[in-house]
Formats: C-alpha cells, structure tokens, sequence
C-alpha cells in the first residue's frame, strides 16, 4: 500500500454505485478503505473484485473479541490477500498479539498490515468521559492505546491527525499513524471532530491518510482526489 496516496474511504451503500465511482479511476492505483457494510454484504468475491481492477485494500472491520476468535478471524482474512486490516486496541494486548499470529499464520507471503483503533475520530472527550468512564483527555487515552499496541508487536495505530506527533513521540518514528479525519480547507467536518488538511496531516506525522465523503461525495472525484494527494505530498 502505497502511503504516497490517500487511502479512499468507499463509505457505499451498495456495489453498484461503488463500481461506478471507481470507473472513474479506470487505470490507476489506488488505495482504497471497505468497511463492515459492503465486506458483510460482498464477502471475499467482492474484494477480489476490487483488487482486480488493481487495488489496494484496507479492511477495516475493527475486530474486537476474545484473543482465540480474533486470532482465527485473522487466519482467514489474511487469506484475501488485502494490504491491512485492523483491531480496536480496547480488546487488550493478548487479543492483539493473537491478531498478528492469525494474520502471520495466514498469510501467504508477506502478511497484511496490522493496525488498531485507538479512540474514533467521532469521539470527543466528553463522550469518552461520560460514556467510556475513561477519565483526562482523549489524546492520554490515545497514547495509553498507542503503546499497548506497540507492545503486542502490531505495525501501528488509526488515529486522529492531531495525536500523531505525539503517537510518533511515543512510540517511534516507524510505528505508522493511518489518520481519518481528513478534509480539505474547503470540506465540512461532516461528524469527525477531530480533523486536519492533508499539507497539516503531513507536516504532523500521519504516514496514511484516510478520506471519504470529500471525495466519493465530490462533483467531480477525480480531481478531488488530484488535489487531495498534492496536497498530501506538498505540492501545491
């Protein structure tokens, strides 16, 4: 998965409207995010279906379970040949490093990305308070997750482009930020709260960004998408 390019959020109610949106893309690689509505809708033929246009894929499906499912989980998603996928850092170290032995044990050849989920870019420190009764702010909860999944040996974290510096700071320069949240200048924040620009997520040490509807909703995706990733890479 090339972190040179955005990875797109195919956020589609149905397969049909996402094949026409990545008609557009006829010819190009991309890096592209399904989540549990089309992967529970299309199974396994519908990722091959994707990756045969050429396409990367994270399969973000969040698993979250105790350590023995999450562990034969993994086995069989790595069988899909997909770029990433990822646990929720909540389940704890034991059913993270369960995570990497089923993908390990899976793959064929180089395994899968394995990242967890730290805190939503939909939570705000109020929900977490209240509703989580995890106490501070929601970048202490961030770091807390960040290096338990250090621990558990995984590649890296999702996080919000704001808590990347200090994710990096944390817990080293290698261990990859993969950061939603992302809209252009000219974007509404839709129901992120914690967002940043592709040039700021750059400078602030995101090593994917994962974007959506600024693009899928877009008049005109395509150049959305140029923009994007100029913006991404400094070139303005």
């Amino acid at each position: 998965m090339d972190p040179k390019k955005p990875i797109i959020a195919l956020d589609f109610s149905n397969q049909e409207d996402l094949f026409h949106f990545l008609d557009q893309f006829e010819g190009q690689q991309l890096n592209v995010k399904v989540g549990m509505e089309l992967f529970y809708a299309g199974g396994k033929p519908f990722l091959e279906r994707i990756q045969a246009q050429g396409h990367d894929i994270f399969l973000d499906l969040k698993l979250h379970d105790i350590p023995n499912t999450v562990e034969r989980a993994m086995a069989i998603l790595a069988s899909t040949g997909v770029a990433m996928v990822n646990v929720h850092a909540a389940g704890g170290k034991e059913m993270m490093a369960a995570a990497l032995r089923g993908l390990e044990a899976g793959s064929n050849g180089k395994r899968p990305l394995l990242i967890s989920v730290t805190q939503l870019t939909s939570t705000s420190t109020e929900q977490m308070n209240q509703e989580q009764g995890i106490p501070g702010e929601v970048l202490d909860s961030v770091l807390r997750y960040a290096e338990l999944t250090k621990a558990a040996g995984l590649d890296g974290v999702v996080c919000s482009p704001l808590e990347a510096a200090a994710i990096k700071a944390a817990c080293g320069p290698d261990f990859l930020t993969v950061t939603p949240g992302i809209r252009l200048e000219s974007s509404v924040a839709d129901d992120q709260k914690r967002i940043m620009t592709p040039a700021k997520a750059s400078r602030s040490g995101s090593d994917y960004i994962v974007v959506g509807r600024p693009i899928t909703q877009a008049d005109d995706a395509v150049a959305t998408y140029q923009q994007i990733v100029s913006d991404w890479s400094g070139q303005k």
